[in-house]
């Protein structure tokens, strides 16, 4: 039974892979707006009905990867045994960290990356999305951080700071995918620099 389960769940990731490959192809090609879910799900080879089974519309398929990541940033803080509640530095310090490893994962495929920042610079509504996205990462976080015993204001404070260091790096790396890790890295060296 576990390998049967362990086939289907490979399965459905290859399927959602695929849709996700097929979708960045397509927005390459004839951009955002000229892409309907039917083409990117005929060029993924499944149906529409498969399509909707991992996505809830084709502006989800941009996002995957952030979605994918806050998903595994959930579970993984989860998984953790309730220490000393973190103070506000020990909460940045943690935040930074997974930051980091999320900007390092986002630019792994330099040119999706380049070619999600061109998407949503273009789309205004993928530009909400994306600051809909960020809010999210806001929220989690927080969470986590009440779910660890930090005080209300640590853990509103601490992941809204990391948000500025985030955008900050981004703002400085540009589209450039090799400048953006070292970029918020140095935002949030300027922001411990104040504290």
């Amino acid at each position: 039974m576990t390998e049967r389960r362990t086939l289907r769940e490979r399965k459905q990731q290859r399927a959602r892979e695929l849709i996700i490959e097929a979708a960045f192809e397509l927005f390459a090609e004839r951009g955002f707006s000229e892409v309907t879910v039917a083409q990117i799900a005929d060029r993924a080879e499944v149906g529409r009905t498969t399509f909707f089974r991992y996505f809830g519309d084709k502006q989800e398929v941009v996002f995957a990867d952030e979605q994918r990541l806050l998903d595994r940033m959930a579970e993984g803080q989860d998984a953790h045994a309730p220490s000393n509640p973190p103070g506000l530095g020990e909460a940045l310090a943690e935040i930074r960290e997974i930051v980091l490893a999320m900007c390092r994962e986002v630019t792994s495929d330099a040119a999706r990356y380049v070619l999600h920042e061109r998407l949503i610079e273009q789309n205004p509504e993928l530009h909400d999305r994306s600051e809909r996205k960020l809010q999210r990462f806001t929220e989690v976080m927080g969470e986590i951080l009440r779910a660890r015993g930090a005080s209300e204001v640590t853990s509103a404070m601490a992941p809204h700071l990391a948000l500025a260091c985030y955008r900050a790096g981004r703002r400085l790396a540009g589209p450039d995918p090799q400048a953006l890790t070292g970029s918020v890295e140095s935002a949030f060296d300027e922001l411990e620099a104040l504290t």
